[in-house]
């Protein structure tokens, strides 16, 4: 069997939001930014061939659920706040067979001078 992350995807990645997620009261009131890289595998031959955006998915019709799933649920773990996202991806995204991503958090509390904490997740939509 052929790895299942492999094939065409689509990318996006060093996308931003500010956002109040975390297990310390001083995240959960202050705040702090995270950044999220993604990649959805999907069929993009259509696409290759039709030079058309409904034969593919729009990035900012991606946009638009990662911020949403990431502004809408305050979560304390990392894990969670991925898990709603890639969740949402793929309700909303039928094509997408397999999704990858990983959130950074270059502010967390621990003692660093330089460098971030960071998941990452791997996921196959899951059969009917």
């Amino acid at each position: 069997m052929a790895d299942a992350y492999t094939g065409d995807r689509i990318i996006l990645k060093d996308l931003g939001f500010y956002g109040y997620h975390g297990v310390f009261a001083e995240e959960e009131k202050l705040g702090q930014r995270f950044f999220i890289d993604l990649e959805l595998g999907t069929d993009l031959a259509a696409a290759a061939a039709s030079d058309r955006l409904g034969d593919s998915i729009s990035y900012a019709d991606i946009y638009d659920v990662v911020k949403a799933a990431f502004e809408t649920r305050r979560m304390k773990l990392l894990e969670a706040v991925a898990g709603n996202i890639v969740n949402d991806l793929f309700a909303a995204f039928p094509g997408v067979s397999w999704i990858t991503i990983r959130l950074r958090k270059p502010e967390a509390p621990i003692a660093m001078v330089r460098g971030e904490a960071a998941i990452e997740l791997h996921r196959q939509r899951k059969p009917a």
